[in-house]
């Protein structure tokens, strides 16, 4: 397949990124062939010894500080290795994010000295990685809702309900998950994070069926009297009730730029493999690109990826710069995901049948595309965030 993709050395991209793009570029080509992706797909599964070269690339450790064995914050570095990993499908984007930003970047914003010591070293070296337990059969974008309860016991905590779209948790080591820790009338103000083991006793696992990012199962994850110690609580005792603090602030608006990294790395695929089928189907005598409706679909196409790009890394740099950025982060999300899905139905439509076949990539990213105005904050709730955050 041929590339239709910018050069980032005439972007406006540091080198060290430039280098990663390269890296990484010559990694998916050389190790997560066409029929590789498939064949994970169709199993529901990510290759460990692939991740493990990619956590010996120091890539993890892009949103982990030095003095935990990382190279330190850099948002718009690690939103790069999502967007290249996309190339190769969710196999290995979908893992990478449980470590470096459900991991890393949780953890060193949120965890208590303790838990970055113990587990951030752990994180970057590829051998830990967490699953979130935010949303509840009854709870979804509403999360100051959520049922489930940690109560105290002296100096233990008890857990008891249930946590639905736990993707990973049947690998991943903790579930960074949202309590309930008083009263339900304080809504806010009673909510804590707590790293619960995904081998601790009463906690019991139920995979759910789901058409996209099929590098695994999502999970339903039902907590039976589970006992846990004061020290699972992120942040440390302190945090107690005040974990809508961590929920708010940084955390949530780096999911919607890894999501959003991830919508437009799918498109970028997509584009790619629509760019050059067009190059090399003949029909009526020539290549299918040469015909005037074949041609305006791609170039709109990449006229609205190249949008997608401006948008996402706009929000990267902004966090990056520790500025606010939910306003950056929403539109990026709600822009991107949106248009990621329109360009990937453009280019389904430019392959004809074969857009429909498991054989070929576009397929897999129609489907990919088709959950990201879901996942990690729905459009519609992006639209309600920005008309909250710009005072409509």
């Amino acid at each position: 397949m041929g590339e239709f993709a910018y050069d980032p050395e005439y972007d406006d991209e540091p080198a060290y990124i430039v280098e990663i793009r390269r890296q990484l570029r010559r990694f998916v080509a050389a190790k997560m062939p066409r029929a590789q992706r498939i064949a994970w797909d169709r199993a529901h599964t990510w290759d460990r010894g692939l991740f493990a070269e990619i956590a010996n690339l120091g890539l993890i450790g892009l949103l982990v500080p030095e003095e935990f064995g990382g190279s330190g914050i850099d948002i718009s570095a690690a939103t790069a290795v999502i967007e290249e990993l996309a190339q190769g499908g969710p196999s290995l984007a979908g893992p990478y994010i449980h470590a470096a930003f459900y991991g890393g970047m949780n953890l060193t914003h949120n965890g208590s000295p303790a838990q970055r010591r113990a587990l951030l070293p752990r994180i970057v070296r590829g051998e830990l990685f967490l699953s979130y337990g935010l949303s509840e059969p009854d709870t979804g974008g509403d999360l100051a809702s959520v049922q489930t309860v940690a109560a105290r016991d002296g100096d233990d905590i008890i857990v008891n309900g249930a946590k639905r779209w736990c993707t990973g948790a049947d690998w991943a080591g903790y579930i960074y998950c949202l309590v309930r820790s008083g009263g339900r009338e304080a809504r806010h103000r009673n909510l804590s994070f707590l790293l619960v083991p995904t081998d601790a006793t009463g906690v019991s696992m139920q995979p759910i069926e789901h058409v996209n990012l099929r590098y695994t199962a999502s999970m339903d994850v039902h907590f039976d009297d589970v006992r846990l110690s004061s020290d699972s609580i992120v942040g440390g005792p302190d945090m107690w009730n005040r974990g809508w603090e961590q929920l708010a602030g940084l955390a949530l608006d780096v999911e919607k730029i890894e999501v959003s990294a991830l919508a437009y790395g799918f498109a970028r695929a997509a584009l790619t493999e629509a760019w050059a089928y067009a190059r090399e189907r003949a029909q009526f005598g020539r290549p299918i690109a040469e015909h005037q409706a074949i041609r305006h679909k791609l170039v709109a196409a990449r006229t609205k990826l190249a949008a997608c790009r401006h948008m996402l890394y706009h929000a990267a740099r902004v966090a990056d710069a520790g500025a606010p950025c939910a306003v950056e982060t929403s539109m990026a999300k709600l822009f991107v995901a949106d248009t990621g899905l329109e360009i990937a139905l453009a280019c389904q439509q430019v392959m004809g049948a074969y857009g429909l076949s498991g054989e070929y990539d576009i397929e897999r990213n129609v489907r990919e595309l088709l959950g990201m105005p879901i996942v990690g904050g729905s459009s519609d709730m992006q639209k309600n965030n920005l008309a909250r955050l710009l005072k409509l």
